[in-house]
């Protein structure tokens, strides 16, 4: 863990405590478009992939172009009417901040859109001001393609053993692990620490309010 100077964390579930928010939108759109019904745990499930992605798992029965803009459509609306943002985690700034002042550099690797997180972004400006670059599932391959964490290294000029993952799915872990980047799962989001380990996470913590302590144990 010595190498590490590059911390890339996914965002829904990981540093914003989201989850329940997402499904609940999902749901509203759902019923106020009049699409077929699916369980809270469907949804939940397909948090952190990018939206067409979701979608294509959720409905494969229906034609993904014309239900992206249906849904387009709603959640334009539903944030016109002044949707709230997700709170982030309790002690996931302060983790940050510990992290950027030991000298790490901070990323963003999530499936929200690059309107989405920057929307999110500006409201959390705190943490806005400690991120050095972000990758968004609509400006490049969603996960668990790691075409997102390829960039970011590119950007940052980094090797994968020089960057570390930090993510609550098995798509954050498992693009990850393809490129021999080492990841940690956090179990505060949507998949249990079974589901983080059996994809290649290094070690499963409850929050990442416990990454700086765990990053400087002796190992």
């Amino acid at each position: 863990m010595e190498r590490i100077r590059l911390v890339i964390f996914d965002w829904d579930g990981t540093l914003a405590d989201s989850a329940a928010q997402i499904v609940g939108a999902m749901q509203r759109a759902i019923a106020g478009l009049d699409l077929p019904p699916r369980s809270d745990e469907s949804i939940s499930e397909l948090i952190g992939l990018g939206l067409n992605e979701a979608l294509q798992r959720l409905y494969p029965e229906l034609e993904l172009e014309g239900l992206r803009r249906l849904l387009d459509g709603y959640r334009a609306k539903w944030l016109a009417e002044g949707a709230g943002e997700a709170p982030l985690f309790a002690g996931a700034l302060d983790a940050i901040r510990t992290l950027h002042g030991d000298g790490r550099r901070i990323a963003i690797a999530t499936g929200k859109s690059r309107r989405g997180l920057d929307r999110s972004l500006r409201h959390h400006a705190d943490l806005h001001a400690l991120v050095a670059c972000s990758r968004c599932a609509d400006e490049t391959a969603s996960k668990p393609n790691p075409r997102m964490l390829h960039e970011l290294l590119e950007l940052e000029g980094l090797m994968p053993d020089e960057a570390l993952m930090i993510g609550d799915t098995e798509y954050d872990v498992a693009m990850a692990a393809s490129i021999g980047m080492p990841a940690v799962g956090v179990d505060c989001g949507v998949h249990d620490a079974g589901r983080l380990r059996a994809a290649g996470a290094r070690a499963v913590l409850g929050a990442v309010r416990d990454l700086p302590r765990w990053l400087r144990a002796p190992r």
